[in-house]
């Protein structure tokens, strides 16, 4: 759980460079790539992640509006990208002006129980990277090259002059 709304904003933006180098590698011809019947889209899972820009921190009452909410899908990868862009960079504004020194050990109703400001903050940052690495799964099931996050992925060992780990 974060301690200052400073700290969250530093791991958010390393977390969002992450997110949008996943979001770069897929093309709009894989918006709906998919490897089951049990698992969701490329595009879909995006098309979460972004959404979830809007609804959690609306629900936390962050923001006063989710304004993704009940927005279909977009039809293409760049304009789920953008999207996410935007929505984005108006949360961390937001948060940066009107909420640097909120007391994240206050609490709120969010789904139903009673959240501190900064475990909502947490699941945040957690519910993109879980979701974020749902995708990497599909993109290498689907043999899309995959862009390291927290270290090189098999495509970019030859970077640093070694053989992709088995």
């Amino acid at each position: 759980m974060y301690k200052s709304m400073e700290d969250f904003l530093q791991d958010w933006k390393m977390e969002t460079e992450f997110t949008l180098s996943v979001f770069s590698g897929i093309g709009d011809e894989n918006v709906t790539a998919k490897v089951s019947e049990n698992t969701r889209s490329l595009g879909r899972l995006a098309w979460h992640i972004t959404q979830t820009l809007t609804e959690m921190p609306h629900k936390a009452g962050f923001i006063d509006e989710d304004y993704l909410d009940g927005k279909p899908l977009p039809e293409n990868f760049s304009e789920i990208k953008e999207l996410y862009k935007k929505y984005n960079e108006a949360l961390v504004n937001n948060l940066s002006g009107n909420f640097l020194e909120l007391d994240l050990t206050k609490t709120v109703e969010l789904y139903g129980e009673n959240w501190e400001y900064g475990k909502v903050l947490s699941a945040l940052v957690k519910h993109q990277i879980h979701h974020r690495a749902q995708m990497t799964v599909v993109m290498r099931l689907k043999n899309i090259p995959v862009p390291g996050v927290y270290g090189p992925s098999k495509e970019e060992w030859g970077k640093y002059g070694m053989s992709p780990q088995e």
